[in-house]
């Protein structure tokens, strides 16, 4: 999933480079040859991770801003004058590192062309034969067909080949798709020149041929079970055809003594942080809930945290004070009329979830982790959806891999999407997925992305 957001960022950190070089070079200037090693050195660096920055809080490592050129030039545009204002900041306060304004801008104006033409063809690399790769599903049933729709969202590293019929299965899917049987799999996956064979079939007893598996494996296919393939293209979990025996045997789930310590450590760190930078903010925002509706300002919910235990929630209110006393509990809708004025500009803005660093301060959440629910949707959605307890093995977080990837959920359908979030985060967690879940908040935050 993260691969080709890897190359691109990597291909600007050399393009900003050379834009730099190239830019001194126009003005006449260059690195000034009375600089040391090390100021040149850190010139170029700033500058580098900079751009890179800013391309990446404009959306230019996401796919699908990759395939339409004239939304590319917008959002290189938009990011070259993040850079400038970031680069103006920057020199203003570590005046050693400045290059100068003449050469500060060609080298902009270099990056940017360099950037398009870096993204426009890497697009075009990844779809060729022999560098996207050929992906053969081996079943024709419906986990089958949701493979094929995740490996048609993601061609800009993948193609999809085709069906092989394990026979033993339902057709579900288009005839016109299946290239075989899994009789004749050799013969199948060299006809269509196959880099990967996903496995996508509920019932493997007796339907597997292992012999002509492991021939086409030696040979160099890459032969992938269903399961990972589908965590790998979307970073999240398929729950439906996981079995009980997949979280004990699958690799992750498993967060040591020493994870939940450096875990805490950050949670106290961020929250403090977080608590200090947001002082001015308080009053500011208790005077315009005071002022919009009658009520507290400060709003405390019961939520579920780690281990099913419960704990109350804070949030600056957003809601009128009798939301529920005809409904009771229910999910907050578009455009939800108990909402207030004040309140829409709180949820769009994330600002009503400050006073939850308290929260993170006394221990009952982290930082990062999946959203606390309440306990009623906890009671219902538990009975209905798999595995929705062992999102509670982790504390609750302010924000989180499910909070940054799907916008607000509404239903029982998005908490089963959200789930497959929280569950890939808990499988998967390490230090640099927190980092970048921080990196994805403020996107959110400053685009106003999935508020309700």
């Amino acid at each position: 999933m993260l691969r080709p957001m890897a190359f691109l960022a990597a291909g600007d950190f050399l393009a900003a480079i050379c834009a730099l070089f190239f830019g001194a070079l126009l003005r006449h200037q260059g690195l000034s040859s009375g600089d040391t090693l090390l100021e040149g050195g850190l010139r170029l660096l700033f500058f580098a991770l900079i751009l890179v920055f800013s391309s990446y809080f404009c959306e230019l490592y996401r796919q699908e801003n990759l395939s339409d050129r004239l939304d590319l030039a917008a959002h290189i545009s938009v990011a070259l004058m993040l850079s400038f204002f970031s680069l103006s900041a920057l020199y203003y306060l570590i005046p050693s590192v400045m290059i100068g304004r003449g050469a500060l801008a060609f080298s902009l104006v270099i990056f940017g062309i360099l950037q398009y033409f870096i993204h426009v063809g890497l697009l075009a690399l990844m779809i060729l034969p022999g560098i996207a790769q050929r992906v053969l599903i081996l079943g024709v049933g419906p986990l089958a067909e949701t493979i094929e729709s995740v490996v048609q969202e993601n061609k800009v590293h993948y193609i999809f080949s085709g069906f092989v019929d394990p026979v033993s299965e339902r057709v579900t899917v288009p005839v016109d798709r299946i290239v075989g049987k899994v009789e004749d799999i050799a013969a199948v996956v060299n006809a269509e020149r196959a880099d990967r064979l996903v496995v996508a079939i509920t019932e493997r007893r007796g339907v597997l041929p292992v012999r002509a598996l492991l021939r086409c494996k030696l040979a160099g296919l890459d032969i992938v079970d269903v399961l990972r393939f589908y965590e790998q293209l979307t970073g999240k979990l398929l729950i439906e055809n996981i079995q009980p025996s997949w979280f004990i045997y699958s690799n992750g789930f498993r967060v040591s003594m020493f994870m939940r310590c450096y875990k805490r450590v950050f949670d106290i760190l961020f929250s403090l942080v977080g608590i200090v930078v947001a002082a001015p903010l308080w009053p500011l925002v208790a005077l315009m809930v005071k002022f919009d509706s009658p009520g507290p300002v400060i709003f405390s919910q019961k939520r579920v945290g780690a281990q099913e235990k419960s704990f109350y929630v804070y949030k600056f209110r957003t809601m009128r004070c009798d939301a529920e006393k005809e409904t009771g509990a229910v999910w907050a809708q578009q455009d939800d009329p108990r909402i207030t004025r004040v309140g829409k500009f709180l949820r769009k803005s994330r600002l009503d979830e400050i006073p939850q660093l308290f929260n993170v301060l006394k221990g009952d959440m982290s930082f990062i982790g999946p959203r606390p629910e309440r306990p009623e949707f906890v009671d219902t959605l538990s009975e209905k959806i798999p595995y929705y307890s062992n999102r509670h093995f982790m504390k609750p977080g302010v924000t989180g891999w499910a909070q940054v990837c799907y916008p607000y959920g509404s239903s029982e359908e998005d908490a089963l999407e959200k789930l497959r979030y929280d569950l890939y985060y808990i499988k998967n967690y390490s230090l640099l997925l927190d980092f970048l879940i921080i990196f994805e908040t403020i996107k959110v935050v400053l685009f106003g992305r999935g508020g309700r």
